[in-house]
């Protein structure tokens, strides 16, 4: 995730949606004025009226990793390559990582709404913990790759897959794939490839994605096609387009633009740059001095860029696409789901506005030319889409599900007593019947955000007065979506202050019914102790258990991984196993505040209930992270040995 006040300032200037270059998008506006005003869940229902419609500008099929030729990061710097603006990534950044000289910002009070206590766990289950079926270090500090090592960004943005022979990571700007045991490798943990860039993927693929090595990149792997997908926003505005389209009124109905011809061209693998040997790991630039010169901001839009395998296998080939945004497309979380790609996104920090985007999973999945489009929703919480897990589809047509936690950060609002749901309808034949529905609030324990919300200094550590971030103030991903039989379960968590002043992972098992409708079914707040257990993602496997992965830190106790879970038909509201330590820290974070946007799970496809998790911890003596991927099993899981 990254905050830029100028790209924020841009955004809030928009009262209505802005043309989508390349992409297909759906305006949605409320009735009545100033729709932000209102809080989420207040009964009103958003509803379509215009689209604007428009196709990938770029999508091409890209080389074997192997077959390409060249150093990604020169491409950049090449004759007549897009200059990176400010908005882009780079080491030296200051939103990339804060000097340790960063002002201390004194701890919120952790207080807690009535009623809230009322759900907390306060010990821990009595269940043996998960089997760790493996785990092995990732992306960070002391990684070595076939590509040699490089020095990692905070936040991390941990991002985790799994296919049937690979895993898959991406740590903000960074990628790497390692072996998984199975019938093509004899271990797990084997890096094949990295630390590279993660624009790597869009190698060759003219336009930003090639030249712009952005972070809050995600990977995915489609269990539903045995595909990777991997997106990758851009943060910088792009020169203008000769076709760029102005920005249309409420009353121009739908606008399909012109497709850039021959596109997507023929599907290649990854380019797989030369094994390098071990390096120092450099250190990173400062901030930049006041006064230093800022590359000049272009006037055009931003962009989104997907890969997706033609195959099984990360090294693909893809097929690759780019798709302009208006909107400032902070903090993608691509879900799964039969008719689409959802990719909900934050506009900026300074406005509550949010962007929920759907690419043609179909035509994709084939290479074809394919649209995206986006709803604009004002006055909301960080917006999740369902992402399937497992094999067992949704019913025929079913929409997607989107939730949101309730509150308003910006308007100093950290409680509220609900979830809030939406029913996303995409129709691809006919992009004016498209439509986002809702919002239904779906009544839930009380809660507090953790730490007041995200951007805050909460988290202690020992022997520093340094804190960490929380991100109270949204669902973390994933919000997963499960069928057994007729049974259609939702799992989401997010992290809220507890009665005994430390955080707690707030976690809820939602149910569907036949008519597609969201209610409650079990909810509980893990709080063993008065540490700090925050940023978790859960997953649920093919029997029904929940498992769940967080951080985990304290004043005594440097902050580190670990995981948890439940059985189907234990007690509605415990997470009855005891906690399996994935990763002890051995040191505090000292560099800045910025802990991990968020954590990880990702289901294993070849047996559907081993749940692979990935966070970050520091080794003892160490000022930078590392992260690390471990795999854990319920009782009944009879996987491999990984």
């Amino acid at each position: 995730m990254r905050w830029y006040a100028a790209a924020a300032a841009t955004v809030a200037a928009a009262t209505v949606a802005a043309v989508i270059i390349g992409t297909t998008v759906l305006t949605v506006l409320r009735d009545g004025a100033n729709p932000s005003e209102r809080i989420p869940g207040s009964g009103e229902r958003s509803s379509s009226r215009r689209a604007v419609v428009h196709h990938a500008v770029f999508r091409d099929l890209s080389q074997p990793l192997r077959a390409q030729t060249g150093d990604a990061d020169a491409v950049a710097t090449s004759p007549g390559a897009i200059e990176h603006p400010v908005n882009s990534l780079s080491p030296g950044d200051p939103e990339s990582e804060s000097s340790p000289s960063d002002t201390v910002i004194p701890a919120p009070k952790i207080v807690t709404p009535p009623g809230s206590a009322r759900i907390e766990q306060r010990v821990e289950g009595s269940r043996a913990a998960a089997m760790i079926a493996a785990d092995f270090g990732g992306l960070g500090a002391d990684f070595v790759g076939p590509q040699g090592n490089a020095p990692m960004r905070n936040p991390s943005d941990n991002s985790l897959a799994v296919g049937p022979n690979h895993i898959v990571q991406i740590v903000n700007s960074r990628m790497a794939i390692f072996t998984k045991r199975g019938k093509q490798f004899a271990a797990t943990g084997t890096p094949l490839y990295g630390p590279v860039e993660t624009s790597n993927v869009f190698r060759g693929f003219a336009g930003a994605c090639d030249t712009h090595n952005n972070g809050d990149a995600v990977v995915r792997y489609d269990q539903l096609a045995d595909r990777w997908l991997i997106v990758m926003p851009i943060f910088s505005r792009l020169p203008l387009r000769a076709k760029e389209p102005a920005e249309p009124r409420a009353s121009d109905g739908a606008v399909v633009s012109e497709p850039r011809e021959s596109q997507p061209g023929a599907a290649v693998e990854l380019y797989q740059p030369p094994h390098a040997a071990p390096t120092q790991l450099p250190v990173e630039a400062g901030p930049r001095p006041a006064g230093a010169s800022k590359p000049p901001a272009e006037k055009g839009s931003y962009a989104m860029c997907y890969a997706v395998s033609t195959g099984p296998s990360p090294f693909g080939p893809y097929y690759r696409y780019e798709f302009m945004r208006p909107l400032f497309p902070d903090y993608p979380r691509p879900a799964i789901w039969p008719d689409g790609y959802y990719v909900p996104t934050s506009t900026g920090d300074a406005v509550i506005q949010k962007h929920a985007c759907v690419a043609d999973r179909a035509r994709m999945l084939k290479g074809a030319d394919a649209t995206e489009q986006c709803v604009i929703v004002d006055g909301v919480n960080f917006l999740n889409n369902a992402d399937v897990d497992g094999k067992q589809l949704p019913p025929p047509g079913a929409p997607n599900i989107v939730m949101a936690a309730g509150g308003t950060q910006l308007k100093k609002v950290m409680e509220d007593d609900g979830i809030y749901v939406w029913k996303f309808h995409v129709n691809w034949a006919d992009s004016s019947r498209t439509r986002l529905d809702g919002p239904t609030k779906v009544p839930v324990a009380p809660y507090h955000y953790l730490c007041d919300g995200q951007l805050t200094s909460c988290v202690p550590q020992p022997g520093t007065d340094r804190r960490l971030d929380a991100q109270g103030d949204k669902l973390m991903a994933r919000l997963v979506y499960r069928r057994i039989g007729n049974q259609q379960s939702l799992v989401a968590v997010h992290s809220v202050n507890t009665s005994i002043g430390g955080g707690g992972v707030r976690w809820y098992e939602f149910r569907l019914d036949r008519r597609g409708d969201v209610s409650l079914h079990q909810q509980g707040t893990y709080a063993p102790d008065s540490g700090f257990r925050w940023l978790g993602s859960a997953a649920m496997d093919r029997f029904g258990n929940i498992g769940l992965g967080y951080s985990s830190g304290s004043e005594s106790n440097f902050p580190g991984q670990r995981f948890t879970g439940r059985l189907a038909r234990d007690p509605s509201g415990e997470l009855t196993m005891k906690e399996a330590v994935l990763a002890t820290g051995g040191a505090a974070q000292t560099t800045t505040v910025r802990w991990e946007d968020y954590t990880q799970t990702a289901m294993d496809p070849t047996d559907d209930c081993t749940i692979w998790y990935v966070g970050d911890y520091l080794k003892r003596g160490d000022s930078r992270y590392s992260t690390r991927i471990g795999a854990f099993r319920m009782p009944g899981c009879n996987g491999r040995k990984w």
